[in-house]
């Protein structure tokens, strides 16, 4: 038998709106939205983003996790990872007693027909879920729509018999889960870059050829099994993790578009070159919010507030490192007090790919006079946690 696939929810809504409220609504931010997205008290003023904070499709994965254990009150419920890059969300379904197969201890190996897994916002990937389907487990599949819309293309790709080119992290989950996707089809290939430096080289080696061992050298790791440059990138379509920095994907695109132009001409282009935008609209809408707010006002400092493993929130932060000083923070407590913040650094597009250390910042807010502060969040980030960085803001600032 097949196992039991819930991608709708399960009929439960009602019966966790409460506790969804109560675990992470915020009055002070929709007192904050009905006054014009600002917040004045004694010295400081916040302008807060016009889009910001939980989409769609976190508020759907999240809803549909709270069902799950409603539902499933007798039985273990997992989930295979983290269900979006938020620690305090990912802390509280743990609380509920949700396990994670990605935390110490727990392994899919251990999984039974009568658990009941959950699939993330991310997806996961193909191989994932073969190895889920034959244990035959209970599966919630939360994956997001825009997600489902990126690997809709690159199967086109595959079947089609073209190379899918991803902007992404290749080590994130979705990117994962997406790149998976293509190989479901004999002869199916991927390369995923992760930036425009990446991208530059194989452009180089699009229009120039080179040395195969030492692209492979360079991008083995992000590549398909097998991945010939010679082969693999004569017909290309693009794709995108779909909370990249929507600028950079667009200008790679396009970097990738003219070189196959150089190498095959304008008429052969539609037998070689294929794109679809595929960033989500919410990270667009989000992104679009703080470079308007950033244009509209005038800030002394930005707070960017999400995981410091969510892309989106990272690629926030960027925008906003251009125009004025920014700190990204994880949550509320690492605003320590008026002298003293702890962040993570902004790391610009084409930054090694390592994991950049949280550090502390002294003198971050102005001691005296007015203050002026822009407040944003990324798309896994609750309204309490907006809300307590807010209230935090506010006690710093009184005098």
């Amino acid at each position: 038998m097949p196992p039991l696939i819930f991608r709708k929810g399960l009929d439960l809504k009602e019966a966790v709106a409460g506790q969804l409220a109560a675990d992470y609504h915020s009055a002070i931010v929709d007192r904050v939205k009905a006054e014009d997205f600002t917040f004045r008290s004694g010295r400081l003023t916040i302008h807060l983003a016009r889009e910001f904070g939980f989409c769609y499709g976190v508020d759907r994965a999240v809803d549909y996790a709270y069902q799950a254990r409603q539902r499933f009150q007798q039985r273990q419920v997992f989930l295979t990872g983290e269900i979006i890059h938020n620690p305090h969300v990912n802390d509280k379904l743990r609380a509920a007693g949700i396990r994670f197969l990605s935390d110490p201890g727990e392994s899919v190996d251990r999984l039974g027909s009568d658990d009941v897994v959950i699939l993330p916002a991310f997806g996961v990937s193909v191989q994932d879920m073969q190895r889920f389907d034959a244990i035959g487990c209970t599966l919630v599949d939360t994956t997001c729509g825009s997600v489902l819309n990126v690997w809709k293309n690159v199967r086109r790709y595959a079947e089609d018999g073209f190379t899918s080119i991803i902007h992404g992290k290749v080590h994130h989950e979705e990117t994962q889960a997406t790149a998976s996707q293509t190989l479901k089809y004999p002869g199916g290939s991927y390369l995923v870059v992760l930036d425009k430096a990446e991208a530059a080289a194989v452009c180089d080696y699009i229009r120039h050829g080179g040395r195969r061992e030492a692209f492979l050298e360079r991008f083995g790791a992000a590549s398909s099994p097998g991945f010939d440059p010679d082969v693999h990138l004569e017909r290309i379509g693009l794709a995108n993790q779909t909370t990249m920095l929507m600028s950079e994907s667009l200008e790679i695109g396009e970097m990738f578009r003219l070189a196959m132009v150089d190498r095959w001409g304008e008429d052969a282009l539609a037998d070689h070159f294929r794109a679809f935008d595929t960033i989500c609209s919410a990270t667009q809408e989000r992104q679009d919010a703080v470079v308007a707010m950033l244009k509209e006002q005038c800030l002394d400092l930005m707070v960017v507030v999400g995981g410091y493993n969510s892309s989106n929130t990272c690629n926030l932060a960027n925008i906003c490192a251009e125009r004025v000083p920014t700190y990204h923070v994880a949550e509320p407590d690492c605003l320590v007090s008026e002298r003293a913040i702890r962040h993570r650094p902004v790391t610009p597009p084409g930054s090694p790919r390592k994991a950049v250390a949280e550090i502390t910042t002294a003198g971050w807010l102005p001691i005296d006079g007015p203050v002026t502060v822009g407040l944003t969040a990324g798309a896994s980030t609750p309204n309490n946690i907006i809300g307590e960085v807010i209230e935090r803001l506010e006690r710093m600032t009184r005098k």
